[in-house]
């Protein structure tokens, strides 16, 4: 139980961090558009800021290391999902719009071009997107695991009243 509530504790400050990362380049990105008067693809940046914001607020939440953090790993799916279709929004718009040889070359990002911003955003969102997903599996193991020795000892056991 112990090792399952470190596992977490490193999982949720990476969900953490990932999070901190796509909020602020994304949000810069908006700002950017707004203060040059740029039409960029906004719909899939506010998407991804909403994203990353109720990942970070749920990230702290969870980083307690208490048993119940453990009872909410449908949400961890959840978050993981919508991670999922973030760098799916991502990398179409540079596959579709952006002249950053292809959404999955990652030579000559270390210029600080928008292309390499770009795709840091890309993979940091793909990390939270692991990352919720492994809480998830870890919360589902633990959860049905206490449920299971829980039946065996007898104290869930099912009340006719």
């Amino acid at each position: 139980m112990i090792l399952s509530r470190l596992v977490s504790m490193f999982l949720r400050f990476g969900e953490f961090v990932s999070a901190a990362v796509v909020l602020g380049v994304t949000s810069y990105f908006l700002y950017e558009q707004h203060h040059h008067d740029y039409d960029g693809p906004k719909a899939r940046e506010i998407y991804t800021i909403i994203i990353a914001a109720l990942s970070l607020v749920s990230s702290l939440v969870l980083l307690i290391p208490f048993t119940f953090t453990f009872l909410h790993y449908p949400w961890d799916l959840i978050l993981s999902m919508a991670w999922f279709a973030s760098f799916g929004l991502l990398v179409d718009f540079v596959d579709d719009n952006l002249t950053c040889s292809g959404p999955f070359h990652w030579g000559g990002l270390a210029n600080g071009s928008y292309c390499s911003k770009w795709k840091a955003d890309e993979a940091f969102a793909f990390i939270s997107a692991c990352f919720w997903l492994v809480s998830f599996l870890l919360g589902a193991y633990v959860f049905h695991r206490r449920t299971a020795e829980g039946n065996r000892r007898g104290t869930f056991r099912r009340t006719y009243v």
